[in-house]
C-alpha cells in the first residue's frame, strides 16, 4: 500500500477478462519463508522495493475451474521502502518460471476503496487493514 492506495497490475498480452486485475503475487521456493518470498516476487515483478508491515494470515483458495488447483495464499500487507514511486509503468518476465512466453504488464496505484476490481480471491484478506469506520 502507498497512503490508501493499492498496487495491481494488468495483463498486457492477456484480455481482461481472462487475467482480471491482480496485484503482485508468487510461488514460494523451496526453503523460503513466506515473507521473504513475498519481498522477493514484488522486487521480481515490479522493480519496486517494498517491505512487510506484517502478515494478515493465510486462505486456501480452490481456483478450479480454470485450473484443477487449491492454493494455500500468503497474504501481508507491503509498504514501500522509497517514496518517490511512479503512477503507473510496465514491467514483466523475460523467462517465467513457469517455461511459458514472455510476460508483460502495466502497474498502476488504484484507490483502496476499488478493490473489489481485485480477480481470484487475491482481495481476501484487505479488511484486514480498513479502518473500523463504526
Amino acid at each position: 500500500m502507498r497512503d490508501q492506495e493499492l498496487l495491481v497490475f494488468t495483463h498486457d498480452d492477456v484480455p481482461l477478462e481472462i487475467a482480471g486485475v491482480q496485484v503482485p503475487a508468487g510461488t514460494i521456493e523451496k526453503e523460503e519463508a513466506p515473507d521473504a518470498a513475498v519481498v522477493r516476487e514484488v522486487l521480481e515483478e515490479t522493480g519496486l522495493a517494498l517491505r512487510v508491515v506484517r502478515s494478515l494470515g493465510t486462505a486456501r483458495y480452490d481456483i478450479r475451474p480454470s485450473k484443477p488447483e487449491v492454493h494455500e495464499r500468503h497474504f501481508f500487507q507491503l509498504a514501500p521502502v522509497e517514496d518517490d514511486l511512479p503512477e503507473r509503468w510496465s514491467a514483466g518476465e523475460e523467462y517465467p518460471s513457469d517455461g511459458g512466453d514472455v510476460q508483460r504488464w502495466t502497474f498502476r496505484w488504484i484507490p483502496f476503496e476499488q478493490a473489489h476490481v481485485l480477480c481470484a480471491g487475491f482481495g481476501a484478506r484487505l479488511g484486514e487493514i480498513v479502518p473500523d469506520t463504526q
